[in-house]
């Protein structure tokens, strides 16, 4: 079986092109860098299979990073290389284009984004630019699937290019100067809305302050909109429907005894207790479901939206000054973000990152100080009705941390922080199908992962409470608890629960009858200890063991000190 590698710059519509060509569940995000990881898929063509991998986005051969160790990697290995080429910015895309030809593999150019480079005003005569290759060029849009089969019926006549040799740096950008003005040809017109959009939104005067208008506006949206589902949709299902005749089924065969406290709890038919219940099938099932759910799909709708519209560049460029004072650049915001969602895919992210000093500096602060969607969404349930400056507290001390932890770690980490090389793409439309496609393949995935682990830690839980284990912890703990921290006890259930899942400690708190004030501490305390299991996992593959050691280190002790702070501040 032959294999194709689809290469291409970041932001160029590979995996869109990728999920055309194979069907796999392959989603496009509008920013630089987000596809790591290489993905497989298979496809027929001409009764013919192949293999095909969607490679990093990488704008040289020459690697400075992990994801551009893998694309050179890739193309080494493939038999037929896919090079998609952005149309709107042919020149700056061709730079890699010579590299692959130079390699002296059998290519084909896919000339993506082909509708928006006829709306912006850039001709391109297709047939020059083949013989100024050497190798065959089919003009693309994948968003709407032109041009995909003229690229399947075409990649048997891919070639190794005749026409072009091995360059240097310098012969290169001459070539692509030369191929530029035989090929490209670019009228004038108006600036339209979105270009004067664009434009204010990248400038700090403006940029700055809109952005910080529409991350309140997103969250905003996050809070209200996951407290109306919760309220109006979910509580409903549960409290009216779901819960009673679970409570009823349970009791007609399990009246009392170990396996009705395991399955339901202490809830009866007049007393439904899905929050301290800790039953499999009513915390077990209300906490994720009902309690983080709402806010998980919204979230996604919200980032989703800033992925696909180009928001998410220009967030980068605007926080660029500001992170070089953390040791980082603006690319560091793309695991901040993916982390808000889920600390998984934000430590990944931190491949981005050239060195490995951001690497561990990203990676460290977002496991301190960016709180995944669902523990948030269980922080806003369980503080929100005490008023919203209770919830700005946690955040605001977060960000605090983030920002003196990045101060500190810049100083004392070796090595480089180069500065930030990144396109803007222009602004686009959403497509609302792969818009909820992107939110209900993330929200399925949240499901996936969470529901075993919240059904596990419920169940260890009721057992260690059955079995008095949870009791002798409490008395071992509670100077550190009580004394340090001004927290009941009681609490040490949450740590323990914190290291399989944090949204599930989080939840662990509504038992205790804490004050908005011990709230607070915990839910901060929580947030910066230690991160869940499946973080931990993939923070020690891409750390190492050593680096891991030190960035839990530094948990640990920020946890206790912050903790010992806000109690002498709140309490």
């Amino acid at each position: 079986m032959k294999r194709i590698s689809m290469m291409g710059c970041p932001n160029v519509g590979k995996s869109v092109l990728f999920s055309r060509l194979t069907g796999v569940n392959v989603i496009s995000s509008n920013y630089p860098g987000t596809t790591v990881d290489f993905t497989k898929g298979y496809t027929r063509i001409g009764g013919e299979k192949f293999e095909l991998i969607d490679v990093p986005g990488t704008y040289s051969l020459e690697p400075i990073s992990k994801a551009e160790e893998v694309a050179r990697t890739m193309l080494q290995e493939a038999d037929i290389i896919i090079n998609v080429v952005d149309a709107t910015h042919m020149e700056r895309n061709l730079y890699l284009t010579l590299e692959i030809l130079g390699m002296k593999k059998p290519t084909i150019i896919a000339l993506n984004l082909w509708d928006e480079a006829k709306h912006i005003g850039i001709d391109i005569d297709v047939r020059q630019l083949e013989k100024l290759l050497g190798v065959p060029v089919v003009p693309t849009c994948a968003i709407t699937g032109e041009g995909v089969k003229a690229l399947t019926l075409k990649l048997r006549a891919a070639k190794q290019s005749e026409q072009i040799k091995p360059m240097t740096e310098e012969e290169r950008w001459r070539k692509i100067g030369e191929i530029i003005r035989k090929v490209q040809v670019v009228h004038h017109r108006h600036h339209t809305i979105w270009e004067h959009i664009a434009d204010i939104t990248v400038k700090p005067a403006t940029g700055i302050p809109i952005a910080m208008i529409v991350i309140f506006l997103i969250f905003l949206f996050i809070i209200q909109i996951g407290n109306l589902i919760i309220e109006y949709l979910m509580d409903p299902i549960f409290y009216n429907y779901y819960g009673p005749w679970i409570v009823e089924f349970v009791t007609a065969f399990y009246p009392e005894g170990l396996v009705h406290e395991i399955l339901i709890g202490n809830s009866t038919l007049e007393s439904l207790n899905f929050t301290q219940s800790f039953g499999l099938l009513t915390t077990g099932l209300y906490v994720p479901f009902d309690m983080v759910l709402p806010f998980v799909v919204t979230f996604y709708i919200m980032l989703s939206l800033l992925e696909d519209t180009g928001y998410l560049p220009r967030l980068a460029v605007l926080v660029d000054t500001g992170l070089h004072k953390l040791g980082l650049h603006g690319s560091a915001i793309v695991p901040t973000i993916l982390g808000l969602g889920c600390n998984v895919p934000g430590a990944l992210a931190t491949r981005i990152m050239e060195t490995e000093k951001q690497r561990f500096i990203a990676a460290t602060l977002m496991a301190i100080a960016v709180p995944c969607m669902a523990q948030s969404a269980m922080i806003f349930g369980i503080l929100g009705k005490y008023g919203m400056r209770w919830i700005l507290m946690v955040y605001g001390t977060l960000a605090l941390l983030y920002i003196s932890l990045g101060l500190v770690l810049k100083r004392i980490i070796k090595g480089e922080s180069p500065e930030l090389l990144l396109e803007v793409p222009p602004y686009r439309k959403p497509d609302p199908v792969t818009l909820l496609k992107k939110t209900w393949t993330k929200a399925y995935g949240f499901l996936v992962e969470a529901v075993p682990f919240v059904l596990l830690g419920v169940f260890v839980m009721n057992l260690l409470y059955i079995s008095g284990v949870i009791e002798l912890l409490s008395g071992l703990f509670s100077p550190v608890l009580t004394t340090l921290l001004g927290l009941p006890k009681e609490a040490i259930v949450a740590l323990i629960m914190g290291f399989l899942r944090k949204d599930i400690a989080v939840g662990m708190l509504l038992p205790l009858g804490m004050t908005p004030q011990q709230l607070t501490i915990s839910c901060v305390i929580l947030s910066t200890y230690f991160p869940c299991v499946a973080t931990f996992v993939v923070l020690l593959k891409e750390l190492g063991i050593r680096d891991m050691l030190k960035a839990t280190g530094l948990m640990l002790i920020v946890s206790l000190t912050v903790g010992v702070l806000m109690r002498a501040i709140l309490i």
